[in-house]
């Protein structure tokens, strides 16, 4: 890039200004984008202080380098490689279009650095990997031998448990000795206490049925003075 060139480009960046409309940071519907402020008594329209610049000529790039890419080339989209023909790599740079797809992108950026064309979005598109068969073929082998080793590794899980059982036994049988004087301690004062409800008991049974015989027998004697006869041989209440 000649120097003329980039004095013009910082020139042309020295010179820029940024053009916003009215009002854009009061309300949030309103975007950036330029619109000419029309009204009587805008601020902006009468170039009041710090109420922002109004588009003109003065503002403008050197026109050698109007539309020029800050690198120092003329940009053109590209998405065939017909497209490329009649371009200078002097002076153009390529730009490939968005909508192209990573297969024919590849052909398309090759033939733009073949001819000595600089690309300003080039990509590395990544090749398919052609070795996956044989991951996979390498994993079914790993996947087969894991299955193969898993019976032994069972084995040695279900014989460590036995070795965890034993080892809980024996407390448990500890446990169940040092609870065993416990349980016939406990029974002792259990049949005592049953003896004693039947000795008393008994007694008790005996006493009640002895009123009742008696009860029985009272109105039995009571009954027969109660029917009297008067001295002429009459029944009374006849």
């Amino acid at each position: 890039m000649a120097t003329e060139v980039k004095r013009l480009i910082r020139v042309r960046t020295d010179k820029g200004a940024s053009f916003k409309r009215d009002g854009f940071g009061k309300k949030r519907q309103l975007s950036d984008s330029w619109r000419k402020p029309r009204g009587q008594h805008n601020k902006q329209r009468e170039q009041k202080k710090a109420k922002g610049a109004l588009p003109q000529p003065g503002y403008g790039s050197p026109v050698a380098v109007r539309g020029m890419h800050p690198s120092g080339f003329f940009e053109a989209l590209v998405a065939t490689i017909k497209e490329l023909e009649g371009l200078d790599p002097k002076t153009h740079a390529v730009r490939i279009s968005a909508t192209v797809g990573d297969k024919k992108r590849v052909a398309l950026q090759e033939a733009a650095l073949g001819k000595g064309l600089k690309v300003l979005n080039a990509r590395t598109v990544k090749a398919p990997a052609k070795k996956a068969p044989a991951k996979k073929e390498a994993a079914k082998t790993e996947g087969s031998q894991k299955k193969e080793k898993k019976p032994a590794a069972s084995q040695k899980k279900s014989a460590a448990p036995v070795k965890k059982v034993a080892a809980k036994e024996k407390p448990a049988a500890k446990t169940e000795e040092k609870k065993a004087p416990a349980k016939k301690a406990a029974a002792k004062p259990k049949a005592e206490s049953a003896e004693k409800p039947v000795e008393k008991k008994a007694p008790a049974k005996k006493v009640a049925a002895k009123p009742k015989a008696e009860s029985a027998e009272k109105p039995a004697e009571k009954k027969a003075p109660a029917k009297k006869t008067t001295k002429s041989g009459v029944k009374k209440n006849e």
